[in-house]
């Protein structure tokens, strides 16, 4: 009830409460006051009988003195009579962004799979051989992971889900990475080795040094980790900044020094991967392995250098998207390019895979 300027103190105007705020209590007492009064000002003034006219309007209002606000977690209805829990939003599996996330998340997984199924069929052939069998199967069993670890950022955050979102998808990712960096060291030990006096070189990139220099690389990861989560776990929060009638349910990432290490480290095995695979792209034919993992590292770096401002400018759930996308992404781009041409050569082509093919195609460029 808002009193009219100027009027009687029974004058009022009925104006609906502010948002968050709710009248939910008649007025009629005051009604009555007003009415009796209205009636005593007719007989002494002889006002007209539209004044009187006005006031008996009022007699069909039911608003309170007052308006009354809401509980931190709840807000007004549409007709602002009573307060109702905020609305909760997150990365839902229902909705249909959280749905298109998971059905490529639970595809690359397939597609991850069944790769790994061709791989270990046909485990005997030069292509499978030829290109360091045993990282190419960690490569896809990591990247099975990335794909699986993506889905640990669609659903209503919890304190459990928001500790290992981040974790599993920090050591999935440098494995895939630090495999990729070893084999592009290989790649490179191989042809230094076929060249006069280089045979030693070998020595050092054998079976025990690569699954070495791999658990070595993956162990930083772990540490990190866990060194965030002692100190400065991630938990979930309840933010109201953005929207004042709904909750933004996310994850607080905790220490920022933490996460901005995490990705770091994974930059940085990229970058070195892509750096070397850069140097070894125009060795020969037969060691093209290198040309694939170049554009495969220029595709990780380019998803993710991209992913930073996109992920600091979007709001609540859309931040999750963003990772997922980025996750998603990365992973269908170091498949691709890295077991795409394998496959097609052993499924299309089986004739080129054979030693010869393998050892006669093409010639050293300079």
């Amino acid at each position: 009830m808002a009193r009219k300027k100027g009027e009687p103190v029974c004058c009022f105007d009925c104006i609906p409460c502010s948002e968050g705020m709710v009248s939910n209590e008649t007025g009629l007492f005051a009604i009555h006051i007003c009415m009796q009064f209205a009636s005593i000002l007719h007989i002494l003034t002889n006002a007209t009988t539209n004044h009187l006219n006005t006031f008996n309007n009022y007699s069909c209002l039911l608003d309170s003195m007052e308006c009354t606000s809401c509980l931190e977690d709840f807000w007004s209805n549409s007709k602002h009579d009573h307060c109702e829990p905020k609305s909760m939003e997150f990365l839902s599996y229902t909705e249909p962004l959280g749905i298109s996330l998971t059905t490529a998340s639970l595809f690359g997984a397939l597609l991850c799979t069944i790769v790994l199924g061709i791989f270990t069929y046909h485990r005997t052939t030069p292509v499978v051989r030829a290109n360091n069998s045993e990282l190419s199967f960690l490569i896809l069993l990591s990247l099975k992971l990335c794909f699986l670890c993506s889905l640990l950022f669609i659903g209503h955050p919890r304190l459990s889900t928001c500790q290992l979102r981040h974790a599993a998808f920090g050591i999935s990712f440098v494995l895939c990475v630090s495999c990729i960096l070893v084999k592009t060291m290989v790649v490179l030990a191989v042809f230094k080795a076929s060249k006069p006096g280089g045979g030693g070189i070998l020595k050092w990139f054998g079976v025990m040094q690569q699954r070495g220099t791999v658990l070595f690389l993956t162990l930083i990861q772990a540490a990190i980790c866990t060194t965030w989560l002692v100190s400065s776990s991630p938990t979930p929060r309840k933010n109201t900044q953005y929207h004042n009638d709904k909750i933004i349910v996310e994850c607080e990432v905790g220490s920022k020094i933490g996460f901005g290490l995490l990705l770091s480290y994974i930059g940085l095995l990229a970058i070195l991967s892509f750096l070397l695979a850069f140097l070894a792209r125009n060795l020969p034919d037969n060691f093209n392995e290198a040309k694939f993992i170049t554009f495969s590292m220029l595709v990780f770096c380019a998803v993710w250098i991209a992913f930073i401002p996109a992920y600091i400018n979007s709001p609540g759930k859309y931040a999750d998207a963003v990772e997922v996308f980025a996750i998603l992404a990365s992973s269908f781009g170091l498949l691709l390019a890295l077991f795409g041409p394998k496959c097609y050569i052993i499924i299309l082509k089986p004739e080129k895979n054979t030693k010869q093919a393998l050892m006669g195609r093409g010639t050293p460029r300079s």
